[in-house]
């Protein structure tokens, strides 16, 4: 936006400067051929009062004061008799005949003339005066004055070129005033997206507003900031909500399964012993629900990141779950790096998200199959991997693993919460976690880390 508005400010300013300079430029070079012929008419008037009486008697003519204007101005000087014929040529040698010449004959009618025109002998442009030389209202002769226009071209080029460096002066600053204006516009709302962005992944924060920015922009950071602490204190309401009632819920529960857990111990009918079992595997689910519901909420409380031991927390999660791999008749295996790999995460995040992740793959595992749990070390990210050989997903099932309270399998006793719990837990401390195919034909979770310092 900065290099747009820059851009429009330069094209602003170009076509002002273009629409005032043409025709300042325009009007100079007219101005200063109207100011020469104006001159040189002048003296070519003052030449013929000095050779009227000449002509008029028929004697012979004293070249000297042509002669030294010429030399004084560079101004060819012709003077003819009433026959049309040169008397007087400071270029040239008298006798030749001008009667055939445009100008030399008005001059010898009687009118002024005066232009421009091309020479081929001296191939450049000439401008011309010629008056008549004329007494008691008869003309005797003619006097002509020729100047090159190069001289003439060469004023009116370098007071163009002093516009053109006053046009560029001009650019030069606006283009510093224009980027000064821009970057003060542009800058806050660099912010603002910087900001927009950072609610977007979460992260409510507010910083305080740019003091020099524009009011309007002012004012919409300041809405901003007060959407984003509504909406943190929304989100943290509701948290605490899903959190009190997961925690309340969780006593009654227990209090219903121990009264069932009696009432199918002295049940003496089967029917109603199978019934009271199925109320308590129900009530087994809905108290895994609200544990996992409680989980949740505290997963999105977002604690401070701390350094944690990848590798050791690996095999000792790998080791408690090997028992439940065992029966489930699948193979856990750990593939350990070597050496430690040091990551930043929020204190017991690694430990719930591996807990969720390796339960996911040892039933999602068919039987005699294997499920890996790896580390991969970086050095900015570490990479923890869990991998099973079961059916996998497809990638439209993979963008809806990640939704709350989806589960492929409806009859599985899952809540649908692991993988969104182990993804809340992955961006809480800054890292995320991803759903790829496994090499072995199963499903990978990356669950991808931010390195300690060091990157080990």
């Amino acid at each position: 936006m900065t290099r747009r508005l820059l851009f429009g400010y330069l094209t602003t300013t170009l076509v002002v400067l273009l629409v005032l300079e043409i025709p300042l430029a325009i009007f100079y070079k007219q101005r200063e051929i109207d100011r020469l012929k104006l001159g040189v008419e002048r003296d070519a008037t003052v030449l013929a009062t000095q050779y009227e009486d000449l002509l008029e008697a028929g004697g012979p003519l004293d070249q000297a004061a042509a002669a030294a204007y010429a030399k004084r101005t560079g101004v060819r000087v012709v003077v003819v008799d009433k026959a049309g014929t040169s008397v007087i040529d400071t270029a040239g040698r008298p006798g030749r005949d001008f009667a055939t010449r445009p100008e030399f004959r008005s001059a010898l009618a009687g009118i002024r003339a005066e232009g421009t025109r091309h020479s081929n002998t001296l191939n450049t442009g000439l401008m011309y005066v010629a008056v008549p030389v004329t007494s008691g209202g008869k003309v005797f002769g003619a006097v002509r004055l020729t100047l090159e226009t190069p001289e003439v071209d060469a004023v009116v080029h370098q007071y163009w070129l002093g516009l053109v460096g006053v046009a560029v002066v001009v650019l030069v600053a606006m283009a510093g005033i224009g980027w000064a204006i821009a970057r003060s516009m542009t800058r806050p709302l660099r912010d603002l997206t910087g900001a927009a962005a950072r609610f977007a992944t979460g992260d409510l924060t507010t910083t305080e507003p740019d003091p020099g920015a524009p009011p309007e922009i002012a004012a919409l950071g300041a809405t901003m900031n007060t959407m984003a602490q509504r909406l943190d204190q929304l989100l943290a309401e509701q948290r605490e909500f899903v959190a009190d009632a997961s925690h309340q819920l969780r006593t009654p529960l227990t209090a219903l399964r121990l009264r069932l857990e009696n009432l199918q111990s002295a049940s003496g009918s089967s029917d109603e012993s199978d019934d009271l079992g199925a109320a308590i595997d129900e009530t087994n689910r809905l108290a895994g629900l609200v544990g996992d519901l409680l989980m949740f909420a505290r997963a999105e409380e977002s604690p401070a990141p701390k350094v944690v031991e990848l590798v050791q927390l690996a095999a000792d999660r790998v080791d408690t779950w090997s028992a439940l791999a065992d029966a489930a008749d699948v193979t856990l295996e750990f593939a350990s790096p070597d050496g430690p790999a040091q990551a930043l995460a929020v204190p017991g995040g690694v430990e719930q998200i591996l807990d969720n992740l390796i339960d996911n793959a040892i039933t999602a595992a068919p039987a005699r199959t294997r499920v890996t749990v790896s580390v991969r070390r970086g050095r900015e990210k570490h990479h923890l991997v869990i991998a099973d050989e079961g059916p996998g997903l497809s990638d439209a099932l993979k963008a809806r693993a990640l939704e709350r309270f989806w589960r492929f399998d409806r009859s599985d006793p899952g809540s649908g919460l692991g993988l969104p719990i182990a993804s809340a837990l992955a961006r809480a401390s800054g890292g995320t976690l991803a759903l790829e195919d496994s090499p072995a034909g199963g499903l990978a979770v990356v669950v991808t880390l931010p390195a300690a310092s060091g990157g080990r």
